[in-house]
């Protein structure tokens, strides 16, 4: 039996086909730092006053303080971060507040190489008004395995065509982007704006998701979340509604047609109007897809105002066994429900309420704190918060139910951070004094230890975290000052060592292109993740390995091999792609006292030189570096054999006087550091009707010849070279 794995590559590879198996781990306690990389200094935040009560507040007119409503954070916040191949793709809006641009930043794990895309659309604010934060305005990301396109939805907290009530976001109310096919795995230099498809009046912004889907149900959409099953499909999870009155709808996207299908209903609005159910109500939680199953859990908000819950109540979660999750439901106890849900007290697990004292009306606050997770086995662990207003007292509960117990244990215990699983355990993984800390517990106990804590280093404010494949990728802001603040990625290894040498995902293949043409020097690396030996053979040569192994000198070309798992009956196979070598090229282009330089083709990271002092490296394949009159710039690659993209500076070459013609007065722009300039004037007939030394203040001279005839005249400026500029008086 062949087994062929997800395959990881940097450059193309092509996968053959997947077949999924479990596999075994064990855990040790030595969960450590991989790596912290800063991602911008750029992420917008909301430092200024909150607006919640006074919605209709203007402008502070302050362009460093940004007033909000709701919360603070909207970068590393919400569904912002996920994993493809050895990629990590985080969302973000450009700060400060008057930027607040969406950006979209791919971190390659492999070469450290990151590359970032700017939309043009931009952060909108509460109901349009862009000077109000709104925390909820987040941008979910997700990655389609089975034919790697990306998926951008913007979180428009329920808006519709009547909200906001003044129309201004009648056709802007659903906000969706999404690439190609293979722009995830598209080397830096091609990973751009353009490979997601346009909306045909010229930004990236769609009114609703490709498909059979009317356009109704992309109407009052909050809470936006990508995620898959074990078959690789895409699904997106939304609430439709309001807070005490929605609804959770899942659609599935078709990797084939590229387009989505129908949203199926969790649950249905307005359930009172069901025989014996008194309120409608809505819901604060999440779908996933768990070890094998589709599992929801949240907590309900009624709208019976007269109870002593004054916002959530109650914890409740359910599964389905069916692969698109439309049928299949049972509640905890194993009993079958048909979507849509009407009565949410059928899957209700347990009461945060009946863990404090308080009966009076509206003094339970049951907010925040709340997630949920089911290990391998099959044990689920809830966490929850709930608060006795009256009596000043808060208790954090953990509810669990171990694998074949019938009903669930609930004890007051501090769990911090989210929930996650790996295997048979537990992990939290959160914030402690701004500084990362893990906890882990066996599934189906209390016992939670604490197995990795930061004691030092820089202090973050929040971050939203992704685990995959053993390791937690944390996207945290730092706690700094301003609407635009630093945000970084830690890679944290978990210590989850794989032991099964045929799992699907054991092999991650780099193949590194040829640098330079005709040099046949490409490389495949080939590292796996379980010790076993192993044996494969590429290009006539048979190489034996029991882990890791780099295969140097080869061509450009397509490489198809398989790996043997020596002693079972499994084989990885691939067929990879060794690019071939590759020149310098790009473009440099000037405006003003800085260039743009743009790189079409060649290896990062660019080194920038101005008169041979290095003042940059970067692997962005565009960027901007500030120059003088008279300047050598040269830009190089990673490799010298790939050559050099060079210009001499010229600024004055296209020297302009504004405005030409004019009643007299001139501004002629000098670029350079001139303090004084000389400067002759001549008429039509060449003779000398002016000459002075002139001023160069802010980089320009005013010339005033309101006392001369109308007509043509030459101004000469004595620089190194004689410059002659013509201006026309009239």
């Amino acid at each position: 039996m062949n087994k062929i794995p997800t395959l990881i590559t940097v450059c193309r590879i092509t996968m053959l086909g997947i077949f999924l198996f479990a596999f075994s781990i064990k855990i040790n306690a030595q969960v450590v730092l991989e790596k912290e990389v800063k991602i911008t200094d750029l992420g917008l935040h909301f430092n200024g006053s909150s607006k919640s009560t006074d919605r209709d507040a203007p402008d502070n007119g302050n362009p460093d303080s940004y007033d909000f409503v709701f919360g603070r954070n909207i970068s590393a916040h919400g569904d912002a971060i996920k994993t493809y191949n050895h990629y990590v793709f985080m969302t973000w809006y450009r700060g400060g507040k008057t930027d607040r641009h969406v950006m979209l930043t791919r971190y390659n794990t492999i070469t450290g190489t990151m590359a970032t895309i700017e939309f043009p659309h931009r952060h909108t604010g509460f109901q349009n008004r862009w000077w109000l934060g709104e925390s909820h305005n987040t941008i979910a990301v997700g990655v389609s395995p089975l034919d790697g396109t990306i998926h951008l939805l913007y979180d428009m907290h329920a808006y519709s065509p009547t909200k906001p009530s003044d129309g201004s976001l009648a056709n802007d109310y659903f906000r969706y982007s999404y690439s190609v096919k293979d722009a995830a795995s598209l080397p830096d230099a091609d990973f751009t704006l353009d490979k997601f498809v346009p909306n045909g009046t010229g930004g990236y912004k769609h009114l609703r998701m490709p498909g059979i889907a009317p356009q109704s149900e992309f109407r009052a959409l909050t809470y936006p979340r990508f995620f898959q099953n074990d078959d690789g499909e895409t699904f997106m999870l939304m609430r439709e509604g309001g807070n005490n009155n929605g609804m959770f709808k899942f659609i599935k996207y078709d990797a084939n047609t590229g387009e989505w299908g129908n949203f199926i209903d969790f649950n249905r609005l307005n359930a009172k109007s069901q025989p014996g159910i008194d309120y409608n109500w809505g819901l604060y939680g999440d779908m996933k897809y768990v070890n094998g199953k589709f599992r929801i859990g949240f907590q309900r908000r009624s709208s019976n105002n007269n109870d002593k819950y004054l916002y959530q109540n109650g914890v409740y979660y359910a599964y389905s066994d069916d692969q698109t999750a439309a049928t299949g439901w049972k509640n905890y106890k194993g009993e079958s429900f048909s979507l849509p849900l009407w009565d949410a007290d059928f899957i209700k697990v347990m009461e945060p309420g009946d863990y404090v004292e308080t009966t009076n009306p509206n003094r339970v606050r049951i907010v925040g704190g709340f997630d949920w997770t089911v290990t391998s086995n099959g044990d689920v662990h809830i966490k929850s918060e709930v608060r006795d207003l009256d009596n000043n007292v808060t208790k954090n509960l953990h509810t669990y139910k171990p694998a074949g117990a019938t009903e669930f244990i609930t004890t007051e215990q501090s769990i911090s951070g989210s929930f996650y699983t790996s295997g048979a355990n537990v992990y939290t993984v959160g914030l402690n004094n701004g500084r990362v800390v893990v906890y882990k517990a066996e599934g189906g106990t209390d016992n939670f230890e604490k197995v990795y804590e930061a004691t030092s280093g820089r202090q973050f404010d929040h971050g939203v975290v992704h685990i995959e494949n053993g390791k937690a990728y944390y996207y945290l802001m730092e706690d700094s000052s301003g609407s635009a603040q630093p945000l970084y990625l830690q890679v944290i290894d978990l210590d989850i060592v794989p032991t099964d040498p045929t799992a699907a995902n054991n092999f991650t293949i780099q193949a590194v292109g040829e640098t330079c043409e005709g040099k046949g020097n490409g490389k495949l690396v080939i590292s796996g993740d379980a010790t076993h030996d192993y044996t494969t053979t590429i290009a006539g040569t048979t190489y034996n390995f029991n882990k890791d192994i780099t295969i140097e000198d080869l061509s450009p070309g397509t490489y198809d091999f398989c790996i043997e798992v020596v002693g079972e009956n499994y084989s990885h196979c691939y067929e990879v792609v060794i690019e071939g070598g590759a020149s310098l090229t790009g473009k440099i282009l000037l405006d003003k006292k800085s260039v743009e330089v743009s790189v079409d083709s060649g290896t990062p990271p660019y080194a920038v030189y101005i008169n041979d002092q290095q003042i940059l490296e970067t692997y962005q394949s565009r960027f901007y570096v500030d120059v003088n009159h008279g300047d050598n710039l040269q830009i190089t690659s990673k490799d010298d054999c790939q050559g050099k993209l060079s210009k001499t500076i010229n600024l004055l070459k296209d020297l302009r006087a504004y405005p030409n013609p004019s009643n007299g007065l001139f501004e002629i722009y000098i670029p350079n550091s001139l303090k004084t300039i000389d400067m002759e004037v001549y008429n039509i007939h060449s003779q000398l009707v002016s000459v002075r030394t002139h001023q160069v203040n802010a980089g320009k001279i005013s010339l005033n010849i309101e006392d001369k005839p109308n007509g043509i005249y030459f101004v000469k400026l004595n620089l190194d070279k004689p410059v002659f500029i013509k201006l026309i008086k009239n």
